[in-house]
């Protein structure tokens, strides 16, 4: 496989067209036209696969089907390792292409290169690659949860005081996001990180939040004499012009130290207030299957399940 870098073929991603639409961050909000999704992140996604630094159409044995694989330049850095997203694989839906030989190349082929990461995010429906992935010796991390909250009917209860984070506030909220260490969700799970690299990383990527290098806010509680020791960073996507059901806020990252126990739903809560505030019609916000905390802040507020997700990875 090494050094075979080919085009598309437009009719693998012609075939693999409803589980391709299925990665699409909203695909579950109907308001949003399918169409326009589906060229976004899905089938329009797959065909300008190869266009970008670090991405990479790979064959499957036979070149009946193909990989789409991206390096992730700034992870291979922090990490000191190579790191890949597996995008997803194309194939069509016959029984000739033995799929799990293919994931167990593709890991042949990237440890023909040294040590590596690669990681990918599969819906749930998309059952055929993820047997052919764990099949391939592939690891499921993390199953994810997908909720989103109509703003319009939010049940929201009384404004709770907050405020955002200064930047000079960045390093104090990093610790508070290493010490609230949850065991299930990506980083943690992954026994390729271990625990003081996944906490080391979840830190930095608070800090970069408060800086603003992803996040449009960070909420934090504002109770007189009341320490802070928790947080909750938003990314905004605006409203278009024409787009119907367009523009949300998406709760990126958040962490509840024991100082400040009960204030997630506070948190969410004042999320919502703020989507509202912005006229922006949705939230978003994800979770690990195992989280029962988030589920009952989803239950007291209104949100929806909209999708589940599966994180799968592999390295050598």
């Amino acid at each position: 496989m090494a050094g075979q870098i080919v085009a598309v073929d437009a009719a693998l991603v012609a075939a693999r067209a409803e589980m391709l639409a299925l990665h699409s961050p909203t695909h579950f909000l109907r308001e949003l036209p399918q169409a326009l999704q589906q060229q976004r992140y899905g089938t329009g996604a797959a065909l300008a696969f190869g266009r970008q630094p670090g991405e990479e159409v790979l064959p499957m044995p036979g070149a009946a089907g193909q990989w789409l694989l991206q390096h992730l330049a700034w992870d291979s850095d922090y990490f000191e390792t190579p790191t890949y997203r597996l995008f997803t694989g194309l194939f069509a839906d016959n029984e000739r292409l033995d799929v799990a030989k293919a994931a167990v190349e593709l890991r042949q082929e990237l440890a023909s290169r040294g040590p590596y990461y690669a990681f990918g995010v599969v819906p749930a429906e998309d059952t055929r690659l993820l047997q052919a992935l764990t099949s391939g010796g592939w690891q499921l991390i993390e199953t994810r949860l997908n909720f989103y909250c109509p703003v319009a009917s939010a049940a929201l209860p009384p404004p709770a005081p907050v405020r955002l984070a200064r930047p000079d506030e960045a390093a104090a909220i990093g610790r508070i996001a290493a010490a609230a260490r949850n065991d299930y969700d990506r980083f943690h799970a992954d026994p390729w990180f271990g625990p003081a690299r996944a906490d080391a990383f979840l830190a930095r990527y608070a800090e970069a939040a408060v800086a603003g290098t992803y996040a449009d806010a960070v909420l934090l509680p504002d109770e007189p004499d009341l320490p802070v020791d928790a947080f909750l960073a938003i990314g905004d996507a605006p409203v278009e012009a024409g787009v119907p059901g367009s523009g949300h806020s998406r709760v990126l990252l958040t962490a509840v130290g024991p100082a400040n126990r009960g204030w997630h739903f506070k948190l969410v809560s004042e999320t919502v207030r703020r989507a509202a505030a912005l006229s922006l019609p949705y939230v978003l916000m994800t979770t690990q299957a195992t989280n029962k905390a988030v589920f009952r802040t989803c239950e007291k507020l209104g949100f929806r399940l909209g999708s589940t997700t599966h994180v799968l990875a592999c390295s050598g």
